[in-house]
């Protein structure tokens, strides 16, 4: 069973971002960089999977050259092999234009199943792998917390809203985007680490899979949220009251 797992660079959580001189995107220079937050998870389930079906585990990753390091960890964590689209502009390019990259690197590897993240932590768009699965015209399901592997189909669970969830069975090969926490983490071991130095990272350009189309949507502005106060006075009893700042702080601030 071959699954490829697509991972990607971020900032470093809670690091201090500030906006760029075009005003379009951040500053990158002084940021520390990690592997996106839901990637492990996706990894993780790939991992698994070979270890009870076998097969091989290839991580893919589009990004400038820094990403390497971030490649090399899902290799320390047992991946066989990676794929690493190199492109120092990646932010240039909108969710179809990275899964165009990706569906490029993916077709000649014709894989059982592609594990995706549910989302990015920078643009948090979290149409990636679904836009993928359309241009590789396979099937696809979101928010996945369970896989299970049925001969040539899968049976997998999939999140709902409410507590409520949702089994699917779905034929091979198919694209799925892996909720985090669907699995505990493994660490890389030294060994792990070791052996990664010399698993084999396939680099591909832009030319070699074909230029990437203009973007069809574009980030026009980066800004800080505008910071208010406002005080706002509840009229009424009590219990008036009292309702009337329930609604507020689920429908307004939505912290209940």
């Amino acid at each position: 069973m071959k699954l490829i797992v697509a991972i990607k660079q971020v900032p470093i959580r809670d690091s201090q971002l500030r906006v760029d001189a075009s005003g379009r995107w951040i500053q990158e220079a002084d940021l520390s960089f990690e592997i996106n937050e839901p990637d492990p998870y996706a990894l993780e389930e790939a991992l698994r999977l070979k270890e009870k079906h076998g097969g091989e585990v290839v991580a893919l990753c589009a990004g400038p050259a820094r990403a390497a390091q971030t490649i090399r960890e899902a290799l320390a964590k047992g991946a066989d092999r990676a794929i690493h689209i190199e492109e120092e502009n990646l932010d240039a390019l909108d969710t179809l234009g990275v899964a165009k990259l990706l569906a490029g690197a993916v077709k000649p590897e014709s894989p059982d199943l592609i594990l995706t993240g549910l989302q990015s932590d920078d643009l948090g768009y979290g149409q990636t792998g679904v836009v993928l699965a359309e241009l590789l015209g396979i099937p696809h399901s979101t928010i996945i917390m369970q896989v299970e592997v049925l001969n040539s189909k899968i049976r997998v669970k999939r999140e709902l809203e409410d507590g409520w969830f949702q089994h699917i069975e779905m034929p091979l090969p198919a694209v799925l985007t892996i909720q985090s926490g669907i699995n505990k983490l493994r660490y890389a071991t030294l060994m792990g680490i070791k052996k990664a130095k010399t698993k084999e990272i396939k680099r591909l350009t832009l030319a070699e899979l074909g230029a990437a189309a203009a973007a069809t949507a574009t980030i026009e502005k980066v800004y800080l949220p505008q910071k208010s106060k406002q005080t706002q006075i509840l009229e009424g009893d009590a219990k008036a009251a009292a309702a009337k700042l329930v609604e507020k702080l689920k429908f307004e601030v939505r912290v209940l």
